[in-house]
């Protein structure tokens, strides 16, 4: 699983000109599935997630958690982060998982990070074209890619 993480201020998305979830002080989180991705990559992404230390304390430090500022997170699914820009202009998306292997694992992720982060996480729509506002906050964005668990 890759993910870009973007800290915001707010954040919405928007899909055939109906708002389908917003959110104020948070993380968006961009996610991409590819075929090798396992319940494994789902544990270890969505604690990641939740305990990164990515917001200010008192003094202005990155010194705190989504889960610890009681933050609110959107999940939208994202095959382009899969995109390969090795060969030609055109992108390949050969990495990123079918529909019939992605949809199960993302439902599990927004599953599993709703227990870790203990209240409900909003979403985009699995496949939908879908637009996503945001003000990142910082700017502060992060990409994590379960393959390569630093």
């Amino acid at each position: 699983m890759k993910t870009v993480l973007q800290r915001v201020s707010k954040s919405s998305v928007t899909i055939d000109e109906k708002i389908v979830a917003s959110i104020q002080k948070g993380i968006v989180i961009l996610l991409g599935i590819e075929e090798s991705d396992t319940n494994e990559d789902i544990e270890w992404l969505s604690l990641k997630i939740v305990n990164l230390r990515i917001f200010d304390d008192a003094n202005g430090v990155m010194n705190l958690s989504v889960k610890e500022i009681s933050g609110e997170l959107i999940v939208v699914s994202q095959f382009t982060l899969h995109a390969s820009t090795k060969k030609g202009n055109r992108p390949s998306y050969i990495k990123a998982a079918k529909p019939e292997i992605a949809i199960p694992l993302y439902e599990k992720f927004i599953h599993q990070i709703t227990l870790d982060l203990g209240k409900n996480v909003q979403t985009g729509q699995f496949g939908a074209d879908m637009k996503v506002g945001l003000i990142n906050d910082g700017p502060v964005t992060i990409i994590i890619d379960t393959k390569n668990k630093e």
